[in-house]
C-alpha cells in the first residue's frame, strides 16, 4: 500500500509505495481508508513538539473508511461497516481513571497516529472497540474532521459550560465545528483570530459569530467562558481578562507555548483555567448524536495522499478555512 511516513522532526513526510498491508490483531479491524483529516496534533508531532512518537510513524487520527478484515475477537463491527477512528486508540480498562469513566486520562493509553500507525495511508488497523460508526448524513471527507476537531471541541464546550457569551480563540477546524454546537445551544459566540485575519473573521461571522476580531482586541462585553484552540500560551491571560467573574477559560490543545506570568487579579473572582486531555468513547456517542440534531456541517479542503506535506504546510501557515483532509 501507499503510506506517508514520519521519520524525524524537520523532515518532510516520505511517500512509500510498497508499505506492507497491515494485518489486524485479535481485537482489531483493517480499514480501507477513504479520508483522513489533517489535525494540528499531527503538526505538533511533525514539528517535534510532541516527543516520542513510534518509529516510522504513519500519522493521522481522523480516519474514515470501511472495515475490510476482522481480527478473531473483533465482534463489535462487521465487514463493510463505515467507521471513524479517533485519537484515542486503546486504554487499559483497569486503572482508576478507566474504571471511573475517565479513560481519556489513562496513563497507559495509546493514541492513533502517535503510538499506533494512523490514516495517512491507503489502509490502517484499529482496535474495533475504539471505532465509531458514522452517521450517513456525512460524506467521507466531511466526516473526518468530526473525529478530533469535532470531538475535542465538544469536550471543551462541555467544560466551558452553558453561559450565554462564549469566546473562541483561534478559528480553525475545531472552532468552526464548536461554533455550530454553541449556536444550537443558544449561546452567543465571540470569535478571536490572528490580528489582521479578516478572512477568518468573515468565516466566523458566516457561521453565526455575533462578533469577530483579532485576539489583540477586547470583546464588546464580558465573556461567560472562553475556549483557546490556538496553541498560544499568551492567549491565556488575554482570555482571563475578557472573562467575567466565575467564568472558565478552557485550553483545548494537546500542546501550548509557555503561558506568561500574569497578575492574580485576572484569576481572582473564582475564574478557572481548565485543560482538555484527549477524549472518551462516551464523548463520541454524545457528540455524534448532537451533531446530527444540530445539523453540523464541516468545511473541508481535500488533498491527495501524496500532498500531505502541502496540507501540513497550509495548516502551519493558517491558510485554511475549516479543515484539511487527505483522500487516498
Amino acid at each position: 500500500m501507499r503510506a506517508m511516513i514520519f521519520e524525524k522532526p524537520g523532515s518532510p513526510l516520505a511517500l512509500r509505495r510498497d508499505s506492507a498491508l497491515p494485518e489486524p490483531a485479535a481485537d482489531e479491524v483493517r480499514i480501507h481508508v477513504h479520508a483522513c483529516g489533517v489535525c494540528r496534533t499531527d503538526l505538533h508531532i511533525v514539528d517535534g513538539e510532541l516527543v516520542e512518537p513510534k518509529s516510522h510513524l504513519v500519522p493521522g487520527h481522523e480516519i474514515v473508511g470501511t472495515v475490510e478484515a476482522l481480527g478473531r475477537d473483533a465482534k463489535k463491527l462487521k465487514i463493510g461497516d463505515r467507521v471513524g477512528v479517533p485519537w484515542l486508540g486503546w486504554t487499559c480498562g483497569a486503572c482508576d481513571y478507566c474504571k471511573s469513566g475517565r479513560e481519556n486520562l489513562c496513563d497507559r493509553a495509546r493514541f492513533t497516529g502517535y503510538q499506533i500507525d494512523g490514516g495517512y495511508a491507503e489502509y490502517a488497523v484499529a482496535d474495533a472497540r475504539y471505532c465509531f460508526k458514522l452517521p450517513d448524513a456525512y460524506g467521507d471527507a466531511e466526516a473526518a474532521p468530526l473525529l478530533c476537531a469535532g470531538l475535542i471541541g465538544y469536550r471543551a464546550l462541555k467544560m466551558a459550560g452553558s453561559g450565554k457569551r462564549m469566546g473562541l480563540y483561534g478559528f480553525g477546524a475545531a472552532a468552526h465545528i464548536a461554533i455550530q454546537i454553541a449556536r444550537f445551544r443558544g449561546q452567543d459566540v465571540f470569535a478571536f483570530t490572528k490580528p489582521g485575519d479578516h478572512a477568518g473573521q468573515s468565516f466566523a461571522r458566516s457561521l453565526g459569530a455575533v462578533w469577530a476580531a483579532g485576539s489583540d482586541q477586547p470583546p464588546p462585553e464580558r465573556l461567560d467562558s472562553a475556549i483557546i484552540f490556538a496553541p498560544v500560551g499568551a492567549l491565556v491571560p488575554e482570555a482571563l481578562s475578557a472573562t467575567c467573574k466565575g467564568g472558565t477559560v478552557v485550553c483545548a490543545g494537546i500542546h501550548m507555548s509557555d503561558i506568561p506570568s500574569f497578575s492574580y487579579d485576572l484569576l481572582w473572582g473564582e475564574r478557572k483555567i481548565q485543560s482538555v486531555a484527549n477524549l472518551t468513547r462516551a464523548d463520541g456517542e454524545e457528540f455524534f448524536a448532537i451533531a446530527a440534531e444540530a445539523r453540523v456541517h464541516t468545511t473541508v479542503k481535500t488533498y491527495p495522499l501524496e500532498s500531505a506535506n502541502a496540507a501540513l504546510s497550509d495548516l502551519r501557515a493558517g491558510a485554511l478555512e475549516g479543515a484539511a483532509v487527505l483522500v487516498p
